[in-house]
């Protein structure tokens, strides 16, 4: 992907929309119970670059703190999840099921192993952490 592309993507109901330039990251799918509870199944999130993410639409949404340090964007008219973020940043991760059409894009690393449903298995060959991986240890 060059730095010219753009991304888009948005909730179900279009009430919601985002844009993002250049790269996007690697899949981060995160299996913690949060997510699990957010999602349905586990979180499958992208991000990009600071400044390189923005809304283009957000008559929806709504902000849910899941927790001392973190919040969880949706629609509040569709009920779609869409992003994750640090509290008191403009950071954002975003579900890549959000974005428009098929991107390129590849796994990167699973997340919050230990916290995983038994009824799937992870054998897709990358790299696996109980929890939150330290940024030394992210390649």
């Amino acid at each position: 992907m060059t730095e010219t592309e753009i991304n888009q993507g948005g909730c179900l109901c279009g009430a919601v929309r985002y844009e993002v330039d250049g790269p996007l990251q690697d899949i981060c799918y995160c299996h913690c119970g949060q997510c699990q509870k957010a999602t349905g199944h586990y979180y499958a999130s992208s991000a990009a670059t600071t400044g390189r993410f923005r809304l283009t639409r957000s008559d929806g949404l709504k902000w849910y703190k899941s927790s001392n340090w973190g919040e969880r964007g949706f629609c509040g008219d569709c009920g779609s999840s869409l992003f994750w973020k640090l509290q008191g940043t403009e950071d954002y991760s975003f579900l890549v099921g959000s974005l428009d059409g098929d991107p390129t894009l590849k796994g990167g690393m699973h997340i919050f192993v230990d916290d995983k449903k038994s009824y799937y298995h992870l054998d897709d060959g990358l790299p696996q952490y109980g929890g939150l991986p330290d940024r030394a240890e992210q390649k």
